[in-house]
């Protein structure tokens, strides 16, 4: 086992009054262990807390009850600048809706994070130059978001998470507005920033497409963990894996 980067122990969220009648628990008393370059997948029926874990477990959201520690450290204790700072230094981000700057040319929107740390401008420009090539996006880097298609907007959002070197990326249904060969490339982005960075990456995402692409998922029904899938074939055998779990899980059709 590698060392553990994320642990949450007793994990609880509520919203609305604690105690009173609106009240709804989306995270029920959740522990969850991640290690350094795991790629996991937290999939589950509409409503079934997975986003709202990924806001807890990154400190985008603050939980009710429990804990979590990043690299040992409590962020679930942090007070808002300390956390906006470990976010910014230690985390990576990358959401559904691509969330670039439009005024921004896809290197500037890159760097920025590298910029709100006051990184030297060779090291910046380095770094660019090298994510770049990564992912295959260094002939677009002076064109805008508006000009590229959604695909490279995505894979201009998965660089710009990690300028920083951060120890987790946290991906919220990062293929939900691409098409299937655009989630192609993304998914195969996320495995060689484990492969070839051993960056640990958690993807939420409904899409049994691309959580087949991960090397472990966790199902997650009613706020609890409800079971959990290691892949050990091809894709293709844990992408059935996948399917079944999520039929007995309750997964409507248009949660698949």
């Amino acid at each position: 086992m590698g060392e553990t980067i994320l642990e949450v122990s007793k994990l609880v969220k509520i919203y609305g009054e604690a105690k009173g009648e609106g009240a709804t628990t989306a995270v029920d008393g959740v522990d969850l262990s991640i290690t350094k370059g795991e790629f996991i997948a937290i999939m589950g029926p509409s409503g079934s807390g997975k986003t709202t874990l990924l806001q807890l477990m990154s400190g985008i959201d603050a939980p009710t009850s429990g804990e979590v520690y990043i690299n040992g450290r409590e962020i679930s204790e942090m007070n808002g600048d300390e956390l906006a700072l470990f976010r910014r230094s230690q985390l990576g981000f990358v959401f559904q809706e691509f969330n670039l700057l439009d005024s921004l040319t896809v290197k500037e929107n890159m760097i920025v994070p590298m910029v709100l740390e006051k990184k030297p401008i060779k090291e910046m420009e380095e770094k660019a130059r090298e994510l770049s090539e990564l992912f295959g996006i260094d002939a677009i880097m002076d064109k805008y978001p508006f000009n590229i298609s959604g695909g490279q907007q995505q894979r201009t959002a998965v660089s710009r998470s990690l300028v920083n070197d951060p120890s987790i990326i946290f991906a919220d249904e990062p293929t939900g507005n691409l098409d299937s060969k655009s989630s192609t490339v993304i998914m195969e982005c996320f495995e060689k920033i484990v492969k070839e960075l051993s960056t640990t990456v958690v993807v939420v995402t409904h899409d049994v497409f691309a959580a087949s692409y991960c090397r472990k998922v966790v199902f997650i029904k009613d706020g609890k963990i409800d079971s959990y899938i290691i892949r050990k074939g091809d894709r293709k055998e844990f992408l059935n894996q996948i399917m079944d779990n999520l039929a007995v899980l309750g997964g409507r059709s248009r949660d698949i």
